[in-house]
Order: structure tokens, then sequence, then C-alpha cells
């Protein structure tokens, strides 16, 4: 791809992408390294790589196109062997009639594009694109796990051994290590695992029945079938990962719990690991952790408006406690890492003690829980007040100890951060008071508790539709439509003296790549600020339904509201934000 330096710098400056002072000083730093303009501009992150790109498509005439997060048709991109694909930076990802369209990082290969042009007997039309799209486009490469798996099965299928029961231990975990390192078994769980983080799944499921072993993928928070094994499969599967755990070959009557790491040229993620004895064998489950997945803002994680003002107003104070609320899985941990991004600064000590590590980060000292040798979160905790913290983040207050511990770390000068098990916000309170924390201390030390759901997100192909009389009869139990209609008018989103019913809601639209009509999460909140008022009726020790009416007095707005909020900006749907509510 030839564009010019002159080219480049009259083109940047031109669309002020770059002030002209930073834009000579990287073009004085090119000429003394002999190196090309646009290589100092993106070394020294002068400007978004996408930016330069679209900067050089213009001056090329060339379209650009960003395939970050497109799902291209499998039939298309095989229109283009993987091999030239790899080799030449060059994915198919459109074809109309007779015309296929090709994204490149040099548009100017004619050599390549010939070759496509010839073997595919289209006309190519070439578009430039980033190398992360380029990226994207070849993981899709990948065949289907049935189509992957009934290769390994055909192929290979008779010579996984069955382990059978020995009543000699050292000569069964002989046979299982055997088992477990067998080419087929081998191939099984590394095919698992390859697919599992192609289709974003957070969490795999293989479990064990009377004549098959099923194996499942949670994906954007639900449960789905991924593909059915052999019940022969079952003692070499479960050898294999024990193996690559680092567990007991031979220990079937107790459970265990493991991590192994997983790293290619294209992605590092920790597994970990749980393994259950059951009727049938041994279930288990691997949970994904991707170890190159960048903290998200709050702003990203879905907190909007007042709600993120509060939050971001409760990081701001030295001392104080915050407390995130939520079933597991509804992505408590996430948005504590997403506060310790805020807060992670080299003024700082930041300490943790969590079960487990989900994530490495940076300048922050953290500390795994390990009960068997005592290693308590209340042990933890206590130890970390020794280390002169200023922030402390406890994985979850599960106990009266932990809950007393972090009370008094906030009194003492230290902003506590952690997670409980309530269905809302406001049920925090009388959560510890049962753990036998003092009203007055609680009103004393704590300055917010967030509540949170993650639904899914709709895809861009989506249909609109308004509420019907039986929609509203059925939705009137779970939520107060005079609040949503006021909400909508002060967002902008209802014109004023309008109802509910003439408000734009979206649903789902079935597509060939996302056949439910999602992809992704984002979350739902309920921000619940301890105001003056509020701690005067924490301390009178009132219902957790009066709590809940001066919040909403002074401006909280519900998890249902919040889920309403974001089906009318068309990110969700009104039955996601039901289901995640009502499950």
């Amino acid at each position: 791809m030839k564009v010019e330096d002159q080219q480049l710098k009259a083109f940047l400056l031109d669309a002020k992408l770059i002030g002209a002072g930073a834009l000579e000083d990287a073009e004085k730093e090119a000429k003394k390294g002999g190196k090309k303009l646009r290589d100092i501009l993106l070394a020294e992150e002068l400007i978004p790589e996408e930016e330069l790109i679209k900067t050089e498509a213009y001056i090329l005439g060339v379209p650009f196109v960003n395939l970050e997060e497109e799902q291209i048709d499998p039939e298309v991109l095989r229109i283009i062997p993987e091999p030239i694909a790899k080799s030449h930076n060059i994915v198919a990802f459109r074809k109309k009639g007779k015309e296929l369209e090709v994204a490149m990082l040099d548009p100017q290969d004619l050599v390549t594009i010939d070759f496509i042009k010839k073997k595919s007997d289209l006309k190519v039309r070439a578009r430039l694109t980033t190398p992360q799209s380029i990226k994207n486009a070849l993981q899709q490469y990948s065949q289907s796990l049935e189509a992957e798996f009934g290769d390994i099965i055909k192929q290979e299928g008779e010579g996984i051994t069955t382990v059978q029961d020995s009543r000699e231990a050292k000569s069964e975990q002989e046979d299982l290590k055997k088992a477990a390192e067998e080419l087929p078994v081998i191939r099984i769980v590394d095919t698992l695992i390859k697919h599992a983080i192609l289709q974003r799944a957070s969490d795999i499921h293989i479990e064990p029945t009377e004549k098959e072993v099923i194996v499942r993928y949670r994906i954007d928070g639900v449960l789905r079938d991924a593909m059915v094994l052999p019940k022969q499969a079952a003692s070499g599967i479960v050898a294999r990962i024990k193996v690559l755990s680092d567990l007991k070959l031979d220990e079937h009557r107790l459970p265990q719990d493991g991590r192994f790491k997983v790293e290619t040229e294209g992605y590092k993620y920790s597994m970990r690991v749980s393994i259950l004895p059951v009727f049938d064998g041994e279930k288990i489950v691997m949970r994904l952790l991707s170890e190159s997945a960048q903290a998200f803002t709050l702003a990203e994680l879905g907190l909007s408006g007042s709600a993120l003002e509060r939050a971001e107003q409760a990081l701001r104070r030295p001392v104080g406690m915050i407390l995130v609320t939520g079933p597991t899985g509804s992505g408590k941990t996430t948005t504590l890492y997403s506060m310790m991004e805020v807060l992670n600064s080299p003024a700082v000590n930041i300490s943790t003690v969590e079960d487990p590590i989900e994530y490495r980060m940076p300048r922050v000292n953290q500390t795994q829980v390990r009960s068997k040798v005592g290693l308590t979160f209340a042990n933890g905790l206590r130890s970390l007040l020794r280390q002169d913290p200023d922030i402390i983040m406890v994985g979850e207050i599960r106990d009266q100890e932990t809950a007393s511990l972090a009370v008094n770390a906030a009194l003492t000068g230290h902003l506590v951060l952690s997670t409980l098990h309530t269905n809302d916000a406001p049920g925090a309170i009388p959560r510890l008071i049962d753990m036998q924390v003092e009203p007055f201390l609680i009103s004393s030390t704590l300055s917010l508790v967030i509540a949170q759901r993650l639904v899914r997100k709709l895809c861009d192909e989506k249909e609109e539709y308004k509420l019907t009389k039986s929609d509203l009869e059925r939705f009137s139990e779970l939520c107060d439509f005079d609040r949503v209609e006021k909400l909508l008018i002060a967002e902008g989103i209802l014109k004023a003296g309008k109802g509910i019913h003439e408000a734009t809601f979206w649903r789902p639209k079935e597509t060939k790549e996302n056949p439910d009509g999602y992809k992704g999460r984002v979350g739902i909140y309920e921000v619940f600020p301890l105001t003056e008022s509020i701690k005067r009726i924490i301390e009178e020790e009132s219902s957790v339904d009066n709590l809940r009416k001066q919040a909403q007095t002074e401006g909280m707005v519900s998890m249902v509201e919040d889920g309403f909020l974001k089906a009318a900006r068309g990110l969700t749907s009104i039955e996601e934000v039901l289901r995640v509510i009502t499950e």
C-alpha cells in the first residue's frame, strides 16, 4: 500500500485528526529513524489505528470496512482458501450476484486479487480494513463443532480407551493417565475449548448421562446444547482435564477444584475447573476467563444518568463502603474490577482478597482465598489491614466475621468494595443486620449499594413494536407504568403528554448469523444512595419497603425501570429484562 508521507500529512491536518505540532514532531522522528510516518503515529498512539486506515482508504480511493464484530457467511468466507487468506491478509465477506467484496490490508496487492478473480470467476471489489478485522474473520474459518467432532470420532473414536473401575488404585491411576494422553481425547478437549472461545462462551458444562456425554456452553448467560459425545469418551475427558488442572486422577467420590491456562497466538484464557461426582460419573464445569480482556468503564457496563453520577461520587470519597449485589453470574465482580480500574493510580495502595482471582490487574495486590490452609475472607481481610491499604476489595461478604471486619475497615479510614448476595439494593440493609452489623454502623459506613443483572443485547437487525393492552396488563404487576412514562419523558424518548402505549420498543429478529437475535450483554442497575433521610430509616430499623419508597422518592431508578429505559433505547427487549428479573 503506497500512501506517501506528504499526502498523509496533508489529509490528517485537513481532517483535524492531529495537531500540527504533534504531526511535525512525528515527521521528524520518522525521518530520523528512517521509518514511515504512519508507523510513528501508531507507535506513539497519536491517532487511533482505525482513523488512520480510514484516512489512507480515502487517499487511495478505496472504501473502508470494519469487520471486528461481523459474522461472515461461511460459504462466502471459504471462497478464499484459508492458507491464502492467512498468508495475504485477505478475506471474502460479502457476495452479491457475480460480485465478491474482499477486505484487505493492502488493496493494491493486484497479484492476489487477480488469483481470486480467476479461481472464483467473480468480479472482485477490494476494501481496506484493520488488522483486528482480518483476525476476527480468520477465526471464523474453524469448521462447526459438530463437523469437527464428527471427524475426530470417525477417524479416531475407536482408539478411545474406556477405563473400568479398578480395585487397585495404582493400576487405575495408570490407566487414567494413559487415557488422558491419548490423541483423540486431547483433540476432543482442545476442540471443546477452542469452539467455546470462538462462540464467546463463559462456561463449558460436560455432563455424563447413562448412555452419552452432553456438552453445553453458556453464551450470553443462557445454556445451550453444543455437542453429544459417546459415553466411552467420558473417563478420558475427565482424566485429561484433571491432568491439565493438576487434580487427583483416582479421586471420584469428592468434588475437586483446579485451574489451567490455554494460550495461542489469538487468545489467552484462564480456565477455572470444578469437578463434581454425579450418579453417572463426574460432571465438569469450566469457567473461561480471558486474560487479555480490558476493564470496562462504568458507562460501558450500562450505568448512566444519575446512577452513574452517584457511583462516581461514591468512588471519589476516600472512605466508606460500596456494595454490589445480585445473584451468581450477574456481573458483580466485573463491576468491582471496573471500579478498581477507575481508582487505580500510583498514589494509592489497592489490596484484594478474592475467591477466585478472576482477572489480574497491574499495581493491585491480589490475594487468593485458600480455605484448606485457613486463609478465609475474614483472615485475609484481617491481614490486609496490616498492609497499609487505601482501598480494599473483598470478593464477597459471606459471614458475620467478614461483615464486621469490612465495616470496621470502612470506619478506620479505608474505602471498601465488596459484593453481597441479595435480590435488590435495599435488601442489602437487612442482610447486613442479619450478619449482626449494628444499624448505626451501617448508616455510618455504607456509601452506596448497586444491585444488578445482565441482559442480552439485541443485534442491529431488530423489529420495533408498541405495547398492546394485553402486554400492559401482563407487565403491570412488575412495574409502575406511571414512573416508567415519567422516566421516558425525562430521557427524551417519549414526548410529554404521551402514554407508555405510544412508546417504541424493540424485539429480536432471527437471522442466519444470530438465530435468537441477541449478541453480547449489558447491565441493568438499581443504585441505592445512603442519603441522610435513608440513614435515619436504617437506624429506626424500618422495613425494606420503606427504604425502597424513600429511595424512589429521592430519584432511585429500579432495575425493572432501568431495563424498560434500555428496551426503549433498543439495547434489549422487555421480555429479556423480565426474564432476568423474575428467574
